[in-house]
């Protein structure tokens, strides 16, 4: 599961956004894996790396639903406080959006 704000469902959908950035302790995706966003659908997980907040520029945040490195990097502090980002690195996980994917199919009861 790879959780995300509803705010962003329709970037997704449309293709606008295709990375996510996530302070982790260690990567929680790995590459090649379908993962589940509740209340959107599926995604492929095409890589995940970390990456420093340095480094990210105005690509990276057009990717990631944002006008600009400032506005990401302002959403970032709002969802991680600095304080407790201790032990974590910063993660961008890049994905595609699986229209109509419905995952496996449910158990038969016996």
């Amino acid at each position: 599961m790879l959780l995300m704000k509803k705010r962003f469902f329709d970037a997704v959908r449309s293709g606008a956004k295709t990375t996510t950035l996530r302070y982790w302790r260690r990567c929680m995706v790995r590459p090649g894996r379908v993962r589940t966003v509740p209340g959107l659908g599926k995604v492929h997980i095409n890589s995940a790396e970390p990456v420093d907040p340095s480094d990210l520029t105005e690509n990276h945040a057009r990717a990631d639903g944002f006008e600009s490195v400032g506005a990401l990097l302002e959403a970032l502090n709002a969802l991680y406080p600095p304080a407790g980002r201790e032990g974590r690195k910063l993660y961008l996980v890049r994905f595609t959006y699986l229209p109509g994917a419905d995952g496996p199919a449910p158990r038969r009861r016996r």
